[in-house]
């Protein structure tokens, strides 16, 4: 099978069938309805996390005006999430130790407390914002379980027929509440009246509006949060009681000989890099859209919905992918590079087109909102295929622990790629937004410096794609289901 591959004894199942259960078509694996009761709860609380992460970048101009937030501000905020990340082995040594409902509760117990923290009302801005960021960092705690559970949850639940269908609606769900909050996000909270001839009264006013509005919305997320919290705690078994395949029940590395088996497999790094850094970067560029369109003189709202559909469109079309990857096995690296070939062409031509006075190339709103869109489809669509091919690749280490590593390299490029913007943002001694056109220049000057982040993306694609053109699949998991089980 290649560097890395597992041997013939770890490929032995726990749980052998008895000689009377041989005709058995199920044998010893059993598949039980409640495992949806199970996928939907754990979609939610990523739908949820999703929201919760992205809840500033979309409103950034109104956050400017309520709260005297800069865009180094918002990409800070957004870099909670990646920030959320370093204690990464923790949460894989929970999971792999206590199980899958253990880490939930814990997860979604530091969301509770995030919800609530930010959800204070202070009086005090300075004070406010600190609460907010302190908020945000507990929230960006919980994604290294519920980003990367995912394919953990399908294995232990769904039989090998749809566990990858059951991967992409746990794995895409955390990208659905990003696309959720680019919708509920400007149109619940007013945009600002950036017009000189606003009065200082009015203006006063339009504030404490759009700080109403952001509270009401901050105070519904934190209503979801602790509604999925009870309902977790009170319902979420870890594992069900009869395993759905061979591979489920089957002997795993331990936690130790799993994090050495993955960081000496070069196979194994290929395909994480080929994850890691479009996915990393396209989640960095997601999260300041509206910054990154601002030159195209694409609104608040308008910038809102593409992001709401170019992820919305990669959800419906992993899940889609996903299906097609579960009736027809062994096709995961050529369903990869047919996605990342789109995401490099349609990255190449959002690029080119935001660069519309050097390239002459037509910049029209139906234009931008296509390629930026298709970028978003082919990009996060890849994801649960990624995870797919990366545990076949792998196993017999465990689902939970292969993805935690990839998702962490993920989070470690989207917060580099962040660091770096609030850094170029500081530099520029970017000031909050207001109503002078000498902040309005520096708005606008520092907007059209920002191509060199639509560059990175296309560079992200096209990296990616060599990688995967040149990686050597196989399917160390599906030949346990498929010929042992048999």
């Amino acid at each position: 099978m290649g560097a890395g591959s597992s041997t013939e004894a770890e490929r032995e199942p726990l749980l052998v069938p008895s000689r009377a259960e041989t005709n058995s078509p199920q044998g010893n694996s059993r598949v039980y309805g409640k495992r949806w009761l199970v996928l939907t709860l754990f979609s939610l609380l990523g739908l949820v996390q999703g929201m919760v992460w992205n809840f500033w970048g979309p409103i950034q101009n109104s956050a400017a005006h309520a709260y005297g937030f800069t865009k180094s501000d918002i990409a800070f905020l957004v870099l909670w999430g990646p920030v959320g990340f370093v204690p990464w082995l923790l949460f894989m040594w929970l999971m792999d130790k206590k199980g899958l409902r253990i880490s939930l509760l814990l997860s979604a117990f530091l969301m509770v407390l995030g919800s609530i923290l930010r959800s204070i009302p202070l009086p005090d801005q300075h004070l406010r914002k600190w609460f907010i960021h302190g908020g945000h960092f507990l929230n960006g705690l919980a994604g290294p379980t519920i980003m990367s559970a995912g394919p953990y949850l399908s294995t232990t639940w769904f039989a090998p027929d749809q566990r990858a269908t059951a991967t992409a609606v746990a794995s895409l769900f955390c990208y659905l509440g990003g696309a959720v909050s680019f919708v509920v996000g400007p149109l619940v909270v007013p945009a600002p009246n950036d017009s000189q001839a606003v009065t200082a009264m009015t203006a006063a006013v339009s504030d404490s509006s759009i700080r109403d509005r952001i509270q009401l919305v901050m105070y519904a997320e934190l209503t979801a949060v602790v509604v999925l919290f009870a309902a977790i705690l009170l319902y979420f078994p870890s594992r069900p009681p009869i395993p759905p395949s061979v591979a489920a029940a089957s002997q795993r590395l331990s936690y130790r000989t799993s994090i050495c088996r993955l960081l000496s497999n070069l196979r194994f790094l290929m395909i994480a890099l080929a994850y890691a850094v479009p996915t990393g970067v396209i989640a960095g560029w997601t999260g300041v859209l509206d910054m990154v369109l601002t030159p195209a003189k694409v609104s608040q709202v308008d910038a809102g919905w593409i992001g709401f559909w170019s992820t919305v469109g990669g959800c419906v079309f992993g899940i889609a992918m996903a299906r097609f990857a579960d009736s027809i096995r062994g096709m995961l690296k050529l369903i990869l590079v047919l996605m990342l070939a789109g995401a490099s062409l349609a990255s190449t031509w959002f690029t080119l087109t935001c660069l519309s006075r050097l390239t002459h190339l037509p910049s029209t709103a139906a234009i931008l909102y296509t390629s930026c869109i298709l970028v978003g489809i082919f990009v996060n669509s890849s994801v649960p295929i990624f995870f797919e091919l990366l545990i076949e690749t792998v196993y017999p280490v465990p689902e939970g622990i292969t993805c935690g590593v990839v998702t962490f390299l993920g989070n470690l490029v989207t917060g580099l790629l962040l660091s770096f913007l609030t850094l170029y943002c500081t530099e520029h001694k970017e000031l909050p937004a207001t109503t002078t056109s000498s902040a309005l220049v520096k708005n606008s000057s520092l907007t059209k410096e920002l191509s060199w982040l639509n560059w990175c993306v296309t560079g992200s694609c096209l990296f990616s794609l060599v990688l995967i053109l040149f990686f050597r699949e196989s399917y160390d998991r599906l030949y346990l289901d498929v010929f042992v089980s048999v």
